[in-house]
């Protein structure tokens, strides 16, 4: 049994075995407490130690990251902090830890802690995030099944640039420095393993688009990569997408989509991660205490979540919103970093004024520049514009990123054209729009941009277990 499950029983000194990672130890003339913790759970067991009980040899054994097991009997807690503790009768050590574990008991920063990321897990903090990180990722699979959606291993190795940016990690056999070359000098990749030049995936959208094309509704969720050379608090270089297509669908039913699947999703934290939430609401209302009161936030991170969950989505057009920002205090002031204008790339203080201050609810912009959007967005009737969709949060800006796609031959082959990509690296992609195309849309949400936003944290290399960025791919 795991302690989530022993902290739940009815004690009557039933003989019970708690296995777990030493979190204190503390003792008095006659008795030593315990507490253990097995990640099933923020809170942790008591045992306790009666005088005589447990060799001394043993409790001298014992000291904070130790793993051991405790045999005893589970009774009613006579301290307070807990319901139920248990009366050691045995102890077991598995691994010994010495005084240079470095998860003592005391508080450790967040920089100290991306050092020990082997380790963080061990921490309150790191427990109740990947917990969570836990509950979200089932409850994106839970709901597309339950609405009909396949799910599509689309590939990590590809040779197609969805976004195209350009910035992808180049997957080879060849030996470094030792690449057969062309006449031209160039590298020949046609010798290479794949026989071309290949990269890890940016996005699974291209490949989802054309399960969607047969199979209706399809989503995606797995890794994907940018060799973004940027340190900020929202970039990795290795994250999960979560991207659904869905053929037939029109931006209004993508808008519709993805405002029911981001609110089922936080609901389900919210219903099933009750005590990490807690914790992590605690531990927010303790570091804003040290900051400015103009600086600190409005809502409680619980707050914050049923924020989205209760409020319908603001839905207005770009052009709708740069209206809004060229009116706005701090556009008239001077006050944004980057200036307003139509056909600007909104910067995140743009999108956090519209949610936070403007509206104060979630927004879905639509109808963007087309030049500013990707090749595959399908265009507007005045030929300026084209179906793209962002969904903005509080405190992060953009979560989620999509469009209806442009199911026309000639118009797509048109935009490819113009932005420079060569169509015979799409040939695949062309075809669905000559045989039996359809009108589909779809979008991406980035998971660590999720998972930041649900549990408050306030940088991404903190939601994922061992964070890829420039210069760093330890562990």
């Amino acid at each position: 049994m795991q302690i989530k499950d022993i902290l739940q029983l009815s004690p009557e000194s039933q003989s019970v075995v708690v296995k777990g990672w030493v979190r204190t130890k503390r003792g008095q003339a006659n008795i030593v407490f315990i507490n253990l913790n097995d990640g099933s759970t923020i809170k942790n067991i008591q045992a306790v130690v009666e005088d005589g009980k447990i060799e001394e040899e043993i409790l001298k054994k014992i000291s904070t990251g130790a793993c051991i097991a405790v045999s005893g009997t589970l009774v009613a807690s006579a301290g307070s902090g807990q319901a139920v503790e248990v009366l050691a009768q045995t102890i077991e050590i598995y691994g010994t830890a010495d005084e240079t574990f470095p998860m003592q008991p005391k508080k450790h920063s967040l920089e100290f802690l991306r050092e020990k990321a082997h380790l963080r897990f061990r921490t309150n903090t790191f427990g109740a995030i990947f917990r969570i990180r836990h509950a979200l990722a089932f409850a994106v699979h839970k709901f597309y099944n339950d609405n009909g959606f396949f799910y599509l291993h689309t590939p990590i190795i590809t040779a197609s640039d969805a976004e195209g940016a350009g910035e992808m990690f180049r997957v080879s056999s060849f030996e470094p420095n030792a690449a057969p070359k062309n006449e031209d000098g160039s590298v020949d990749f046609s010798q290479d393993f794949f026989g071309r030049e290949t990269s890890l995936t940016v996005s699974g959208q291209l490949e989802g688009e054309l399960g969607a094309m047969a199979l209706s509704k399809i989503y995606t969720f797995g890794p994907t990569f940018r060799a973004e050379n940027s340190n900020t608090t929202r970039h990795l270089a290795e994250f999960w997408m979560i991207e659904p297509e869905v053929a037939f669908y029109e931006l209004e039913d993508n808008m519709n989509l993805a405002e029911s699947f981001v609110k089922y999703v936080i609901q389900y934290a919210i219903d099933n991660c009750k005590d990490d939430l807690e914790f992590l609401q605690t531990r927010l209302l303790e570091e804003e205490k040290s900051k400015p009161q103009n600086e600190r936030s409005e809502q409680t991170l619980l707050e914050k979540l049923n924020f989205v969950v209760e409020n319908s989505f603001e839905r207005l057009t770009y052009t709708e919103a740069i209206d809004i920002l060229l009116k706005s205090k701090p556009a008239q002031k001077k006050q944004f970093q980057y200036e307003v204008g139509w056909g600007i790339d909104l910067q995140s203080e743009h999108e956090r004024y519209l949610v936070e201050k403007h509206f104060k609810k979630p927004v879905i912009l639509t109808n963007y520049p087309k030049d500013i959007k990707a090749f595959y967005m399908k265009q507007d009737a005045d030929g300026k514009t084209v179906r793209a969709m962002d969904v903005l949060f509080p405190g992060i800006g953009e979560i989620i990123g999509g469009s209806q796609r442009e199911d026309n031959y000639e118009k797509l082959m048109t935009r490819i054209n113009e932005v420079g990509i060569d169509p015979d690296n799409l040939w695949w992609y062309l075809d669905t729009r000559k045989f039996g195309s359809a009108p589909h849309s779809g979008f991406g949400l980035g998971f660590e941009r999720l998972v930041l936003f649900v549990t408050g944290m306030g940088n991404i290399r903190d939601v994922i277990p061992f964070p890829r960025t420039p210069k760093n791919a330890e562990f």
